[in-house]
Formats: structure tokens, C-alpha cells, sequence
């Protein structure tokens, strides 16, 4: 079986019923983690939850077969947890396709690999596995997906603030949820006593939002504030945040100034595209900036970057923070003020 976010969350339900192995691959990490969660909400008994890495499993590729078919140290049920990185886990889920008894479930993610992938081939034409693939989410999906989690949250929000919240978050839903989160904990709302949310209540609690995002880092970058980089980038290690879905925050904002540098062309008004645009007021002076540094063959060339540091990321994936490390600091180089 396949699936992708668009239908993911029709699939899943038949997907539980039949299938023993789920592989959750993309660039979109936020999507998988959420997709992974969805699938453990749906099994009868989920029991204990057997963490793997994608790193033990290539050492031992024995061990997910042999930890999917033994019991619960207490007699119940378990599902299995693997965080892989590309093609990492290929050889265990092909021993654990090989073994005879049922396994218990399996959930592979897999954030670097893609449903081109070696495993996701060897998984997709079965129907006792799942193949889903999670490309970059846009903002009125991710805005929807805010909504939902308020309203399950007990703290209905309007497209607006719900927009803000994507935006401050890069797109990424597990952020988002942290900050849907702390609003219903601010505000004291639950589902049974629900309290509608206002700019005020987010402004209270914005303090930290900002700290949480990773758009810090992405204008300390793109504005060429050099200082800020090492500090900003120790902060992304200690959320424990996958470097190629930090990488994608870049990509999204990198392709936001070209749709904007289009419409300016050449000796236009950056500032009244900006505000045509309705552009995010909190964004507005940084894209301002980053504008007056990047645009026509410049910012050709950092899209290049961009794409080719993606590339070393997945095909390197023990030194992708390091690559990711280095390659930013170029770039923010490059942006800096010339002496």
C-alpha cells in the first residue's frame, strides 16, 4: 500500500487492519511524526513502545525481527519505534519480511529516505506494509491543521491567528502544536470548557514563541548576522531537530523571496510589494532585507546552494548536522555587510 499526506489520513484506518510494517518517508519530518502518532492511535492495543535506531539496525540487522516477535516483558502488547535515516533499516525490514510468525507492529520513520528508496520499494506492493510519502507542507495546510489541533484543544482560533501560529512555526506542526498547547494552558481552556483564543492571549505567550520557531535562524542567515549563527544553530541541536527538516525552513523562506523578487523586477519598490503582498507583519523588515541582499543572479545562486547542501545532507546523513553547520555559516558569509 501507498499513501501520501493527501489521502494518509483515509488510508490509515484499513492500513492498521492489514498491514504489520509502516514505512514513513519524505522531507517533510513534522508529517511523519505526526502520521507515526496517528498510526499508534489507531492500533487496538498499542502496549509497549520498543524504540529502535536506524544506526543499530544496519550493526544488527537480526534485532528488529527478533524484538517484533518476542513478548511484552510483562505478557501484553508492543509496537516498534524506529528512527531511521534514508536507506538505514533496508536489510532488518527485509530479515523481518523473511521471519514466519506475524510481527508486531512496526513503525519505520525515515525522514532522509524518499518512496524511491530501496525500502519503500521493497515495502509498497505488499499489503501487509504501508508506504507513506510526506512532501513540504504549504501554509493553508498547515494554518487547517493549526485549527484542528485548537479546536481539540478547547481553544477555537481564527484563520488569522491560526495562520500566525504556522507562520511563526516554519510550517512545522510539532512546533505548532507546542504553541497550541501553551495558549489552552494560558488560557486554562479543555475540551469540556473551551475558550476562545485572541491576538492578546498569543501576544502573552509570544515571548517565547519566537525562541521555539526556527525563524531566528533562518534570518540570522539569510541577513548575514554572522555572531548570531553558532548560538542559534546549538539551540536547533538541543530541540533535537532533524537537519534536513531544518534545511527545508531555509527552502521555504528562499522561495518566498523569488516569488517576491518576480514581481518587484528589477528597480521596484521592495517595500510596496511587501505591503501589496500582505506580508506577515512580524516578517516584514527581515524579508525587506533579505530582498536588498538577495535577488536576480544572487539569489539564483543561493537556490543552487540550497539544493545541492539538501543533496549532501541525504546522501551523508552521520555528518548532516556538521554539512548543515558549514553550510549555513557560508551562506550567512555571503549575506554579511562587506568591510
Amino acid at each position: 500500500m501507498k499513501a501520501t499526506q493527501k489521502d494518509f489520513k483515509t488510508v490509515a484506518p484499513r492500513a492498521v487492519r492489514e498491514a504489520r510494517v509502516f514505512f514513513l518517508c519524505g522531507p517533510d519530518e513534522a508529517g511523519i511524526h505526526d502520521a507515526a502518532h496517528l498510526i499508534v492511535s489507531l492500533l487496538p492495543d498499542p502496549g509497549e513502545r520498543i524504540e529502535l535506531s536506524g544506526a543499530d539496525l544496519r550493526k544488527d540487522p537480526v534485532r528488529l525481527g527478533d524484538e517484533a516477535r518476542s513478548t511484552s516483558l510483562f505478557g501484553g502488547t508492543r509496537h516498534i519505534w524506529v528512527r531511521a535515516s534514508g536507506d538505514e533499516a533496508h536489510e532488518a525490514i527485509e530479515t523481518l519480511l523473511a521471519g514466519e510468525a506475524e510481527p508486531c507492529p512496526v513503525i519505520v520513520l525515515a525522514a532522509s529516505a524518499t518512496d524511491k528508496s530501496r525500502s519503500a520499494k521493497l515495502l509498497a506492493g505488499r499489503s501487509d506494509a504501508l508506504v507513506g510519502m510526506f512532501y513540504p507542507p504549504d501554509l493553508r495546510s498547515v494554518t487547517t491543521a493549526v485549527r484542528d489541533m485548537a479546536d481539540a484543544a478547547g481553544v477555537p482560533l481564527g484563520g488569522d491567528l491560526a495562520e500566525r501560529i504556522a507562520r511563526a512555526a516554519a510550517l512545522d506542526t510539532r512546533i505548532a502544536a507546542s504553541e497550541v498547547n501553551k495558549l489552552a494552558l494560558y488560557l486554562d481552556a479543555s475540551p469540556q470548557a473551551p475558550r476562545r483564543a485572541d491576538a492578546a492571549a498569543l501576544d502573552a505567550i509570544g515571548a517565547t514563541t519566537e525562541d521555539d520557531g526556527l525563524m531566528p535562524l533562518v534570518n540570522a542567515v539569510l541577513s548575514g548576522e554572522v555572531k548570531k549563527v553558532p548560538g542559534e544553530l546549538r539551540r536547533m541541536r538541543e530541540l533535537g531537530l532533524n537537519p534536513v527538516g531544518l534545511l527545508l525552513a531555509f527552502e521555504r523562506r528562499v522561495a518566498q523571496l523569488a516569488q517576491l523578487a518576480a514581481k518587484i523586477g528589477p528597480r521596484g519598490d521592495i517595500d510596496a510589494v511587501i505591503e501589496a503582498e500582505r506580508v506577515f507583519f512580524k516578517d516584514r523588515r527581515d524579508i525587506g532585507q533579505q530582498l536588498r541582499k538577495w535577488r536576480g543572479p544572487r539569489l539564483a545562486r543561493l537556490v543552487d546552494r540550497l539544493i545541492g547542501l539538501h543533496r549532501a545532507l541525504l546522501a551523508n546523513s552521520q555528518q548532516a548536522e556538521l554539512l548543515l553547520a558549514q553550510g549555513l555559516t557560508e551562506i550567512a558569509r555571503h549575506a554579511a555587510p562587506r568591510k
